[in-house]
């Protein structure tokens, strides 16, 4: 970024070339949820029915939030089997991140909803009320409320924006990350029974400088020893505020007088952070690292490569392989990116990996389709760009590139591999889809959800 253009003032900034200007966001850099321990994860693994039906799980995040359980049959096709409350509350259709009333993907986030290793247990966030909630599974998949509980963190206006979790059962620990801070990890213990208990301990991702920024979610790595966070924003759009055309203010004034796109790791190299995990489940000092694109969202692990996983990046506008070292220190490869004919940013947000790690499934909510990669070894490459069609929405929702979109949010792949599921959230749909060798999708079932709150996909 040149100091002309950090130096531009606002009123020329509303008219500078959206699509220039976020390229360079993104390109000046270029260049999971659940775990514990190695073990546990391949006897969970080896324990799940890989073939035939199976329940899908799914949180509505309204205001009295619910979890929708659908049983999937054979052929891959949804039937609804129950509602069952958290006991909390979601944010309904206002987005906090924004300050929207109305729109989709809430928190900027992933990960609100998991299962188990053992598929015991399933937890979920409760947004609205930054609580999560614990519950029973039977094995015909039916759920049972164990517990609610707070994080810790209060509620500041009108909705809390606690949205993904990491769950390390060798430790009995859940981790919380929260869409605002400075908190933005809690920790909660967990007993065998579900059972939750809020703890003091708190954690977070800014730094001296960025002291309002924005996680999307935590991963711990698969050998249970680091929980990655990724971020989208140094600041939310809900404090830095709109064009008078509606569209966000994605760069701001700094305290030395430039202005800078909000984007984080857009240029400066922090924007995935990583903290140890200590043997009590206690989090260390954090390493703020270089993802080498604009807003590293989204952090999935390879199934059977525990120190290799995949980077989303919403306004890097695709993905790159990345691996961790005993340390914790992050080597990212090349960014590659999608077809950004559509607009800039893609946001592509949320990742699912196919159980042969052959396969990724990227999900750009600013063009309400999906992309597929194939993975060949230590790169990837486009497989299908999109991988489906278009999903339409309401006309309501816009993206950061203002086109009108979907609002597609999180995605679950089946076990087998053969199904993915995607929340299409402005158009109040999940579609199921069966995959293809060649990383295109075939529609094969889609049901009714709440309009714009849904969030969290799990299943076995």
């Amino acid at each position: 970024m040149s100091n002309d253009e950090r130096d531009m003032p606002p009123e020329k900034a509303e008219l500078v070339n959206r699509r220039a200007f976020l390229e360079m966001a993104a390109g000046t850099v270029a260049g999971a949820a659940v775990a514990g321990a190695i073990p546990e994860i391949a006897a969970a693994q080896n324990s799940r029915s890989d073939r035939g039906s199976g329940p899908l799980y799914m949180q509505t995040n309204e205001i009295q939030n619910a979890i929708i359980h659908y049983r999937r049959d054979a052929r891959g096709v949804l039937t609804e089997v129950e509602r069952v409350p958290t006991g909390g509350a979601g944010s309904g259709t206002f987005k906090p991140i924004s300050g929207q009333e109305s729109a989709p993907n809430a928190f900027e986030g992933a990960g609100s909803v998991i299962l188990s290793p053992d598929r015991q247990l399933l937890f979920t966030t409760n947004g609205g009320d930054n609580s999560v909630s614990s519950f029973r599974v039977s094995k015909d998949g039916r759920l049972t409320r164990r517990d609610v509980k707070p994080t810790g963190n209060p509620v500041k206006g009108k909705s809390g924006t606690a949205k993904s979790l990491a769950y390390a059962p060798s430790r009995g620990i859940l981790f919380v990350v929260h869409s605002f801070g400075p908190d933005h990890v809690r920790l909660m213990s967990v007993d065998a029974e579900g059972t939750l208990s809020t703890r003091p301990e708190r954690y977070t991702v800014n730094t001296q400088e960025k002291t309002d920024r924005v996680p999307t979610m935590g991963v711990l790595s698969p050998t249970g020893r680091f929980l990655l966070v990724g971020t989208t924003f140094d600041q939310p759009i809900a404090h830095t505020g709109l064009y008078p055309d509606g569209s966000p203010i994605l760069w701001v004034q700094q305290p030395d007088g430039k202005y800078r796109v909000i984007a984080s790791n857009a240029p400066d190299p922090d924007g995935l952070v990583v903290f140890p995990v200590r043997d009590d489940g206690t989090l260390g000092g954090a390493k703020f690292q270089d993802a080498k694109a604009g807003s590293p969202f989204s952090i999935a692990f390879l199934h059977a490569r525990p120190d290799t996983f995949v980077i989303g990046y919403a306004v890097g506008n695709g993905c790159a392989m990345a691996t961790i070292d005993g340390d914790g220190k992050i080597n990212v490869d090349p960014l590659v990116k999608i077809d950004t004919g559509p607009g800039l940013p893609s946001e592509l947000c949320w990742l699912s990996i196919s159980p042969d790690d052959r396969t990724v499934y990227a999900t750009n909510f600013g063009y309400s389709y999906i992309t597929s990669y194939h993975i060949d070894g230590s790169s990837l490459k486009i497989a299908k760009d999109p991988a489906c069609p278009k999903v339409p929405g309401d006309g309501a929702a816009r993206g950061l590139n203002t086109t009108v979109t979907s609002g597609p949010s999180d995605c679950w792949i089946t076990a087998d591999g053969a199904y993915l599921y995607q929340i299409y959230g402005n158009a109040s749909t999940l579609v199921g889809y069966a995959t293809r060798p060649d990383g295109s999708l075939h529609e094969i079932t889609r049901v009714k959800i709440p309009y714009n709150s849904p969030q969290g996909l799990a299943g076995f």
